[in-house]
């Protein structure tokens, strides 16, 4: 219990030590300074989201990082077994990355912030008009050369079993041609949800696959790749 009071206090101090890096981050935008305002968003999210794994106890071994595309805007599809995938994706795969994030975690102070510089997608699956402009607007990132991530389960699972994905999720890719590049997480759940809600220590793998083009798939995978991704993720669990 002690460890987890220690690691909300640290995460919302740290929350409030980065208003000066999003000071910083306006400043460098207006200077015109873009190539630099890149680098410290990276920088900054990066930090922040390794020393939340680090506070929590967790260690983290990535392997296949030598299969990320060199350029260009990259879709990111993962299963989502807890709370943690998020800074785990941010500070373990390089490049800055925005994510398809329900309507909820726009509400956060300051995190929201970050998230809008991230360039986030928000999702809002009770508004059928606003989800269409939310993908039509990833679409528009990802052609542009920006990365996102999406998680097709739609949820956490809190275990280490995957849910079944939702076809919706690849809609991002089917329109907009990028590398769609498949990430397995496991064990990221045991640091969180697998504790009744109490943080605590665990080792937390995180396997990134080779890139897939959909143009190159067959037909029938090309317009509907939610069974071929999940099969390639699931490939790296346990059994």
């Amino acid at each position: 219990m002690v460890r987890t009071i220690l690691w909300f206090s640290y995460f919302w101090l740290f929350q409030l030590f980065s208003t000066i890096f999003l000071l910083g981050h306006f400043l460098l935008g207006l200077l015109g300074m873009k190539r630099t305002q890149a680098k410290l968003l990276e920088w900054i999210t990066g930090a922040w989201a390794r020393q939340m794994i680090v506070a929590a106890g967790g260690k983290v071994e990535v392997s296949g990082l030598e299969n990320l595309p060199a350029q260009g805007g990259k879709l990111y599809v993962s299963n989502h077994q807890g709370a943690f995938d998020i800074p785990l994706l941010i500070g373990y795969i390089p490049g800055v990355k925005g994510f398809v994030s329900k309507k909820e975690n726009f509400r956060l102070p300051i995190v929201s912030s970050w998230m809008k510089r991230l360039h986030c997608v928000v999702l809002d699956r009770e508004d059928l008009r606003q989800s269409v402009q939310a993908i039509a607007r990833g679409v528009r990132d990802l052609k542009s050369g920006r990365s996102l991530v999406v998680f097709p389960e739609g949820t956490r699972s809190k275990s280490g079993k995957m849910q079944r994905f939702k076809e919706g999720s690849f809609k991002l890719a089917t329109r907009s041609g990028v590398a769609v590049v498949p990430l397995t997480i496991d064990g990221s759940f045991r640091l969180l949800e697998g504790n009744r809600g109490r943080i605590r220590p665990g080792r937390v793998r995180l396997h990134i696959h080779p890139p897939l083009h959909l143009a190159d798939l067959p037909a029938a995978q090309r317009d509907d790749p939610a069974d071929l991704v999940r099969g390639i993720i699931a490939s790296k669990l346990p059994d």
